[in-house]
């Protein structure tokens, strides 16, 4: 971002509270308002640059008139609610907010979000995040096939099956087609880790993009229900993208994962490599992070040093983008590069497990089940659906004595 960005939240609840811890890591000002009163003091008091509406009780209508009474409000509103009230949200997009998140929904999109809002909509403006909002950094052979294929595709209403390990891209992915497909519709991020009665019904919406981050993780019950979705429910103006870490293919030859719901999922699929194998895009990602997260902390850039970057280009980065992007922000922080920022691999082998090689059998398995558990963000169901076991085996296992 070219400036600070400030955000008022206006609404009630843990809800508000969670996203206001969320965001105040990421921008400079952040606060919450209860009520309408509350949000007309604190507007006369600071400037912001983005209104986030925090579960809207009433119909829509009657609360963008209550809020175009309030002076000083800015004028990009982003809305933040139940997947329940998607109609809501439609209707809110229609009257001109900026953008919805339907939770659930990562800390990730809603950072993202908010940049892509402060960065094309000024504050005082009406603009919406136009083509190309999103930015798909790097030079390597193979960004470059997929920024000319997304420019292709974005358009379409085809089904689009992404694949890639954590921190690679997926989510940024998923909404730069929809921010270049001209869709007029919400974004709708569903993870799969987290759903429990099913997925949005988008028939009922135009132009949305229903993003199913973590489709591997989808239960069985719910993956017959999503393709009785996609055979009924979504017109020509609509489309499902999806995301996997997994090796679905497989999960389909162990009967985890239906076939017939792969091969709809499946009509384009794009994969997106490791940032151990486009190493050349490290130096570019790394200057992308300092200007973005410095203007954005208003803090001055830090360059690394030429031995930094030869240790940046030969760490493994298990962690992907998302790790390079820490590692950034360690260093604005401190004001330059941590000793220990790189200490997980630097020096170890790829094949070199980071477990010590006396543990048994047994301590292994703890020890993978305790990362799952955590990439689930302690969702035991979802970790013992991507383990294959029942949740009292994970319960009992992880319930066993043994070291981390």
């Amino acid at each position: 971002m070219s400036q600070p960005t400030s955000i008022l939240l206006l609404g009630a609840g843990a809800a508000v509270s969670r996203l206001r811890r969320a965001l105040s890591t990421h921008f400079l000002t952040v606060e919450s308002a209860r009520n309408l009163d509350e949000t007309r003091e604190l507007a006369l008091r600071c400037r912001f640059h983005l209104l986030v509406l925090v579960d809207p009780a009433g119909p829509w209508h009657a609360l963008r008139q209550a809020l175009e009474g309030c002076d000083g409000l800015p004028a990009e509103i982003l809305l933040v609610t139940d997947k329940s009230r998607a109609e809501t949200a439609v209707e809110a997009l229609r009257d001109g907010v900026a953008d919805v998140l339907l939770r659930p929904f990562q800390t990730e999109d809603l950072v993202a979000t908010v940049n892509a809002i402060c960065r094309e909509g000024a504050p005082g403006g009406r603009n919406r995040l136009g083509r190309g909002g999103l930015p798909l950094i790097g030079n390597s052979g193979a960004i470059e096939d997929i920024r000319r294929l997304v420019e292709r595709i974005a358009p379409t209403a085809t089904t689009v099956l992404i694949e890639g390990e954590s921190g690679t891209g997926r989510t940024l992915l998923a909404r730069l087609l929809h921010e270049q497909s001209g869709r007029r519709g919400p974004f709708i991020p569903v993870d799969c880790n987290a759903v429990a009665g099913g997925v949005p019904d988008t028939a009922k919406q135009a132009g949305a993009t229903l993003f199913l981050a973590n489709v591997e993780a989808l239960p069985m019950d719910l993956q017959g229900k999503m393709l009785r979705n996609m055979e009924e429910g979504v017109n020509g103006d609509n489309r499902i993208v999806a995301s996997t870490k997994a090796n679905v293919a497989e999960l389909v030859a162990r009967q985890r994962f239906r076939d017939d719901l792969y091969h709809r999922l499946n009509v384009m699929r794009i994969t997106l490599p490791p940032l151990r194998e486009r190493r050349a895009d490290i130096p570019v990602l790394a200057a992308h992070f300092i200007d973005s997260l410095s203007a954005g902390m208003e803090l001055p850039p830090v360059r690394f040093e030429a031995d930094e970057l030869e240790a940046l280009g030969n760490y493994d980065w298990p962690g992907n983008v998302r790790e390079l992007r820490d590692v950034v922000e360690q260093t604005l922080l401190r004001g330059r590069m941590p000793a220990d920022a790189l200490a997980g691999s630097v020096g170890r082998s790829a094949g070199t497990p980071d477990y010590p090689l006396d543990w048994t059998l047994e301590q292994v398995k703890r020890h993978h089940m305790v990362c799952v558990l955590e990439a689930c963000d302690g969702n035991k169901s979802a970790a013992a659906r991507r383990l294959d076991i029942s949740r009292k085996t994970l319960d009992r296992k992880l319930g066993a004595s043994g070291r981390e």
